[in-house]
Order: C-alpha cells, then sequence, then structure tokens
C-alpha cells in the first residue's frame, strides 16, 4: 500500500517477471548488467506506446495529442538477467514557445545521460524534416545508437527497407529493428538485443520495480492521459494536471485531490462540460485506472481552476521536472 503522500516504489510490484523472482545474482555465477536506454524521436512516433511494451505493463500515458510526454519517465524491465531502464523522453520538435524548449532540451539530456540512444522512426511518415533533423544531431553524439522503425505493419517492405538504408547513411547504427510498438511485433528481439549489450554491474533498482515515478505524479499523468483523450479536439495543449493531496484512509482506500490547470475561462468550461458532465467522466475513466494501478479503492476528487500564462511560471516547470529555460 501507498504511503500519505503516494510515494510507494512501483505501480505494479507484484507482477511476475521475465528473469524470475528473488534478488540479482543470489545463487548464480554469472554477472548481472544494468542499462539506460534512451528512446528518442519525434511527436507521435510511439515512443511512449513503445516503453509499455518493452516494460511489459502501462507506465507512461498514450495520447493521440502532439508533445503528451513532457519530462523523462522511466520504466524498468528485467530481460535474460540484465535489467534495463528504458527512458521515454518528450518529442523532439521545432520548439517554438518556453515549455516546448524546455522539452526538447530534456528530451537530449535523457540521450546524453543513457548508455544506448534507440532512434523511434514512424515508417508511415518516413524520413521527414523531423526525423532527419533528428538524425543529423544524434550523428555527433559519440554513444551506442540504434534504430527502431516503428508501425511496420501499415508500410510496404520494400518503401521499410529504404528507411533503414537511408537513416543508416545519416547515423552509424549499431543494429536496426522493424518493429510495431502496438502489437509487439519485434519489441521481444530489440529487449534480447540490449539485455546481451548493456554494461555489467549491478542493478539500479529493486527486481519488482517497474518505473522510478511515484505514485502521485503517475496519478497526475493518468488523469491528463483521460483529459486527453476525452477533449483532444478541444483542449488546448496548455494544460497540466497536479496531485494535491493523496491521503490513505482507515479502510484502506485512498483519497486523492487533484487540480486541472489551463489558461483561461473559457478552457475551464471546456474541461467542465454541460452540467459537469465532461470532468464526471474524466474522473470515472481515471479513478477506475489509479485503482487498478495501486490495487486499492481509490476516491478522486478533480479541480479545474484557471491559472493564467502558466507556461511561464517557473514553479509549475519544477514540478513537471524540467529545467526552466530563460529568456
Amino acid at each position: 500500500m501507498a504511503d500519505a503522500k503516494g510515494s510507494r516504489r512501483s505501480p505494479v510490484s507484484s507482477r511476475e517477471r521475465e528473469s524470475g523472482d528473488g534478488i540479482p545474482g543470489e545463487g548464480k555465477k554469472e554477472r548481472t548488467r544494468c542499462g539506460f536506454v534512451a528512446l528518442i524521436g519525434a511527436p507521435n512516433v510511439g515512443k511512449s506506446t513503445l516503453v509499455n511494451a518493452l516494460v511489459g505493463t502501462k507506465v507512461a500515458i498514450v495520447s493521440h495529442k502532439a508533445q503528451t510526454t513532457r519530462t523523462l519517465l522511466r520504466g524498468i524491465a528485467i530481460v535474460d538477467g540484465s535489467q534495463l531502464v528504458f527512458i521515454d523522453t518528450p518529442g523532439i520538435f521545432a520548439p517554438k514557445r518556453r515549455l516546448d524548449r524546455a522539452m526538447v532540451t530534456t528530451a537530449w539530456m535523457g540521450v546524453e545521460d543513457a548508455d544506448i540512444a534507440a532512434v523511434l522512426i514512424d515508417a508511415k511518415r518516413g524520413l521527414d524534416e523531423e526525423a532527419g533533423a533528428i538524425l543529423e544531431r544524434l550523428a555527433e553524439i559519440g554513444r551506442t545508437k540504434i534504430l527502431l522503425i516503428n508501425k511496420i505493419d501499415l508500410v510496404a517492405k520494400p518503401a521499410l527497407l529504404a528507411i533503414a538504408k537511408t537513416a543508416s547513411e545519416r547515423a552509424a547504427f549499431a543494429a536496426t529493428f522493424m518493429i510495431s510498438a502496438l502489437t509487439g511485433d519485434g519489441v521481444g528481439d530489440v529487449k534480447s538485443w540490449l539485455a546481451a549489450r548493456v554494461p555489467e554491474g549491478p542493478w539500479h533498482y529493486a527486481a519488482d520495480q517497474l518505473t522510478d515515478a511515484p505514485l502521485r505524479q503517475l496519478a497526475a499523468e493518468i488523469t491528463r492521459e483521460k483529459l486527453y483523450l476525452r477533449l483532444h479536439q478541444e483542449l488546448p495543449y496548455q494544460s497540466t494536471v497536479e496531485t494535491d493531496v493523496w491521503n490513505e484512509l482507515k479502510d484502506g482506500s485512498i483519497r486523492i485531490e487533484q487540480t486541472i490547470y489551463v489558461e483561461r475561462e473559457s478552457q475551464r468550461k471546456i474541461v467542465l462540460g454541460r452540467g459537469g458532465q465532461t470532468i464526471k467522466a474524466i474522473g470515472a475513466d481515471a479513478r477506475r485506472e489509479i485503482a487498478d494501478m495501486i490495487e486499492a479503492p481509490v476516491h478522486l476528487f478533480l479541480f479545474v481552476k484557471v491559472r493564467e500564462r502558466w507556461g511561464e511560471d517557473p514553479e509549475r516547470y519544477r514540478g513537471m521536472g524540467l529545467e526552466f529555460p530563460e529568456g
């Protein structure tokens, strides 16, 4: 059960791991391995979906809305005695606003801190301008790089091979994989390759840990996902969710209070919906998923507030785990 601050280590600690139970290396002579793998790519290429597939359960929110991922989120998997820490990064694109700059900077920081950089290309979009810019900068980064061509079920094989050939000419990749993050096709091959090549060393996290994000953050992300899914077209990008209260009650249930911040009163009315029906639906969807995540009954209370120009507030950036870009 989570503590009063909602900081329990893992949202799903009881799932059977691929390496089995127990302490890594206990009763074994083989050396353990552990490495960080940064997933990078343009917005909406499937990074969050892939992280969930690699980990084997949902740790990252998924939405059709561009730039859904705002900060670094780590998902953890054990494969053949190796602990793989996958870093889900914000989509890399040409930034126009302060928040955009903060997210793109964070994405590249994730690459700098990783042992291996995995570049995700949307097969349907091919090597467009955004993908080309990423490959150009990646060529200057001196670490192991692999190419993941995603959504292969949507594109004919000759086109896939052409993408792989051109991408490899722009950056030196140690390996190329054809995958579908949505169906899981090829994902096992990626995990096996990584497990054999991450550095030797002790695991950084416990064997049953699936992410390093605290539950308060994960709960806020779940609500933000439901917000985006329900209001994909109507709600502007400038919205955020914060978990204000996380209390464990005597009956074992959890009381959670969250605030959805928007920038204008007109946006607040959209989130509330006529007669409060929209916010009720968002809350019901989020409550069910949060309850499944923490394996306990949840009482979720959502509030919608206007915070003008929150995208210019350094405190909000720190709350999201982002550096506030000056200027």
